[in-house]
This record gives structure tokens, sequence and C-alpha cells, in this order.
């Protein structure tokens, strides 16, 4: 970015993102107040490290989020403009809904920009309000690497409330905020985030699954030819050495498209899986070679069932054996397994009457996935997914759908260990005297 579009980008630098703080009494002192002290001191640096002019917003943070003043309208306005996104970590952050749906608002625009083309993008960076273990972190955020000991040890030991509130501790609070502020400007610059389209703050999923809940797993599962495997005819421009090589729509992303839903998917705070249809058992629900995160097989480390989204291109049932294995595994899907079908509109040779056909081919060889897909409020995935920006928009839905649809139908496997009985309430037990002999109907 150049000094001239820097001069008239006058969008906040971060938007920081903070879980508030329930009071514990009438009457006191507003409980989030050295978050407000934080946030000025952070907006004090940056217009003394910047050249934005003055009245123009450093940072945003919620102050009141009282309804009815369009606090939503404004939360999602800055998160779709705010250059850099600075999530205050505390325990209590991973366990508020509001900050997950921010989180994961932001990041999905961190997915767009990427799939366009735009690099790593390392637009999030997190902050200690307090001291977190590792092992608190949802799935979904631990990808991002952050080192909080690069600010010293006190402040990886206790976050910047524990600077904050003590004024032994003031300079090396202020030198703390004064890094912070240059580690944000820093990003700001060197990865500059193109603005998006808010997404609306009622319909955004939170990236933090709820308090309690274990690990929630999904399988991806991708139909689609190679390169090698298409018709003559065919543009190959989609199509890779892989079925996960597909990009469907290769005119708006650079990215394949089941890397990008794995991706999107993980920021759900999902533990993911992809193989390829023509790698798998079309009986079964475990693929028979899938690949955890971490590079490993999977075969013992998944339940023997767990929700699936199956994604499926049109062209891929122009292969005999692949429409038959198909039809298989939609005689055998559980009710937890879902369908998406990109169907680019941009993609000329998707219309016409060879594009009629392959829908045609698609509802008989797909009648039970398809017919439980258009029963949803997501039914577009069914019907043909025509942009990038849909599937992303739509994915997140057909994840929680196909969730529910798990949650609802799979069968419950009890914990190992012995049998207990289960408990029962029972009536009450008068004791009796001391000195009472047995109650045998009044005789001594």
């Amino acid at each position: 970015m150049d000094a001239v579009e820097r001069t008239s980008d006058n969008r906040p630098y971060f938007f920081l993102s903070y879980a508030h703080t329930p009071s514990w009494g009438s009457g006191g002192p507003n409980p989030d107040h050295w978050v407000h002290v934080l946030f000025a001191d952070l907006c004090n640096d940056i217009m003394a490290l910047t050249d934005l002019p003055g009245g123009a917003p450093a940072g945003f943070m919620d102050r009141e989020m009282r309804s009815g003043d369009g606090w939503p309208e404004k939360l999602s306005e800055n998160l779709a403009t705010c250059r850099v996104f600075v999530p205050l970590f505390s325990p209590r952050y991973f366990t508020s809904e509001m900050c997950g749906r921010e989180w994961f608002a932001f990041h999905e625009r961190i997915l767009r920009a990427r799939a366009t083309g735009s690099g790593a993008v390392p637009a999030i960076v997190p902050a200690l309000w307090t001291h977190v273990e590792y092992t608190q972190l949802p799935d979904s955020v631990r990808h991002i690497h952050v080192d909080h000991a690069a600010f010293g040890d006190r402040y990886a030991a206790q976050g910047f409330y524990g600077l904050i509130k003590l004024n032994r501790f003031h300079d090396e609070y202020k030198e703390t905020v004064l890094g912070l502020a240059q580690r944000i400007v820093q990003v700001a610059h060197d990865s500059p985030l193109p603005s998006s389209r808010p997404r609306p703050y009622e319909s955004t999923p939170s990236a933090f699954k709820p308090r309690g809940e274990g690990p929630r797993r999904i399988h991806l599962t991708v139909a689609a030819p190679t390169r090698d495997t298409i018709p003559e005819h065919r543009d190959a421009r989609p199509y890779g050495e892989d079925a996960q090589d597909w990009n469907p729509y290769h005119s708006e992303s650079t990215r394949a498209l089941p890397s990008l839903a794995e991706e999107l998917i993980r920021s759900l705070d999902y533990r993911t899986t992809v193989s390829s249809f023509d790698d798998e058992d079309p009986t079964g629900d475990i693929p028979a070679a899938s690949v955890t995160e971490d590079g490993e097989d999977s075969a013992d480390k998944v339940p023997p069932t767990r929700p699936g989204i199956l994604l499926v291109d049109r062209w891929a049932l122009l292969d005999e054996e692949r429409r038959h294995r198909l039809k298989e595994f939609d005689a055998g899907a559980r009710p937890w397994v879902s369908a998406i079908v990109p169907w680019n509109r941009a993609d000329l040779q998707c219309h016409g009457e060879e594009g009629r056909q392959l829908t045609e081919e698609l509802d008989r060889t797909l009648p039970l996935i398809l017919e439980r897909g258009r029963r949803t409020d997501c039914r577009m995935a069914v019907t043909g997914v025509p942009t990038l920006k849909t599937f992303i928009d739509l994915l997140p839905a057909v994840v929680a759908h196909t969730t529910r649809q798990y949650l609802k139908h799979a069968e419950a496997h009890p914990p190992s260990g012995p049998h207990l009985p289960r408990p029962r309430l029972m009536g009450p037990i008068h004791p009796q005297p001391p000195d009472a002999g047995p109650d045998n109907g009044g005789e001594a």
C-alpha cells in the first residue's frame, strides 16, 4: 500500500474484542473500566504512530451494547472494515457467544481474502487480558501463533489486567501497550486486509463451542473428477491431480474448495477430516483412508459414526463406476450425511442441455440425500450453489444442520466402566427414638 492510499484509508486500525465482565453488585464501579483504559491507551499510541487525521477512529470497541441503539449493525460494520482484529484473551472470552461471533465474522473475512489470492493475511493479533492456559483455547483458535513472552514474562503470566492494576508495574504496562500498538500498525501496513460486506450479526455463528461440550468432529467427502478423468470437452481449469484439488469457482478463487471448506469448518471449532470419495467405502460412514489435521491416520481416533458432508461435482457422474458407488452411498446414507452441490453460474458448460442432463442424473443418483436437503432452510446447498460467496455463507448452516441430525439420530454410547444403577428418589425415612423397640404393632 503506497503513501497516497494510506493517507486516504481512515478505517479503524483495530477492533478490540473482549468479554464483558458481569457486575457483582448494584451501584458498583464499571467492571470493564480497565478494558476501556487499555483501549484508550492503544488508540493514543496508534494516533502517534500513524498519520490518521484528527477525528478518525484509531480503533473500535463496544462500550454499552444496549439493544435498540443499532449496536449489531455497528459491530458488523466495524468487523467488515477494521484492519486488525485484537481478541483480548481471558477464560471468560472463550465462553462468550458474542466474542465467538466476532471471531468467526472476522476470520471468515480473512478466508475470503485468501481465496482471492491476498496471501496469508495474519490480521488477528491476540492480546492477554489475564493468563490463559493453552488447553483452554478452542481448536478454532490454536492455529493462531502468538508469542506472548515477547512482551515480557510478567505480561505472559498476568496479562494486561495484572499490569494495569498495580502502580509499580506502570512503566511496564505502558511499554507493553506501545509494543502491541506497534504490532497492530505493522500488521495493518504489511498485510492490508480489504474491507468486505458486513455480515448480519444475528445469523453469524460462534467460533467457540458451548461450555462443557466435547470435541466436535465432522468429515468432508469430495466427489469430483480429476484433470485426467474429465471428458475431453470439459474445461480442465477447475480440476487438478486429485479430487481435493477441485476449484469450481476458479474465476473467483485461487484455492481448492475442499481446503477452503475445511478451514471454514475448523473456524467453527470442529475437528475436520477430508477425503476423496474415490478412496472411500461407499457403504460405511468412515473413509478407508482419512487424515487428521496433524497428518496422522484417523482410523483409530474417530468414532465409527460422525456427521458428514458430501461435496459433489455433477461432472463426477459421467463416470459410470463412480455414479454406481454414489448411488450405493445414497442408499445407505444416515440422516446426518448432507450434500453441497457447487454449480458455478459463471461456468458456461454448467448450463444448457448438458447441464440439465447432469442435474437430472444427480437427482437419480442421490435421491435420498437431495430430498433431505430440500426440506431444510439451506436447500440451495443441493439445488446448486452459484458463487463462492454463497458457498461461504451457506456452509456454516449446513454444518449446523448436519450436527443437529447427528445428535438427534445417532446412537449414544455410554462411557466405559462398570454399570451404575440409576439413582431413585426414595420416600422420607422417620428415625426412631434411641430407646424405642422394634416396630411390631405396639407389642413389647
